[in-house]
């Protein structure tokens, strides 16, 4: 095998890298917000107990649920996989965060989840997130080295 090809074929792995990780997030991102638009006063509602949110839980609310729709059109649009990524990266991070501090402060608050994911409890919620962060930053990787 020439070098030519053997370039050519490390770069068909580097792209279909972050295609396939953007069709995971793709997956996840919609199904998370196909879950709150049915159970949307479900959503909010659990956003109202939740500690340091509860007063701003209509409005969290509709911007957790437009950023992942976004996150969404972003991710499916080659010119802008590499923002969906960051910005699903970024949001799965936030929110991973707090599900830490969930942990610490109060682990016994409904999750506003849906279907299966519903079922994890938080660590295990925080495993979940942290394996997509992982994929979402390894995206960004190939991502980046695709177009340098």
């Amino acid at each position: 095998m020439n070098q030519s090809s053997k370039y050519q074929q490390k770069r068909k792995k580097a792209i279909l890298i972050p295609d396939i990780i953007c069709g995971l997030l793709i997956l996840l991102f919609a199904y998370t917000a196909f879950s709150k638009v049915i159970e949307f006063a479900k959503f909010r509602n659990v956003l109202k107990e939740a500690p340091l949110i509860g007063n701003y839980a209509m409005f969290l609310a509709a911007l957790i649920l437009a950023a992942e729709l976004v996150i969404v059109l972003l991710l499916i649009l080659p010119q802008t996989k590499k923002t969906g990524l960051t910005a699903a990266t970024g949001l799965l991070t936030v929110f991973t965060v707090y599900l830490v501090f969930m942990v610490f402060t109060d682990p016994h608050l409904p999750c506003s989840c849906g279907g299966v994911i519903q079922q994890l409890n938080w660590k295990q919620h925080i495993v979940f997130n942290v394996f997509f962060i992982i994929l979402g930053i390894i995206g960004i990787y190939f991502q980046r080295s695709v177009f340098i």
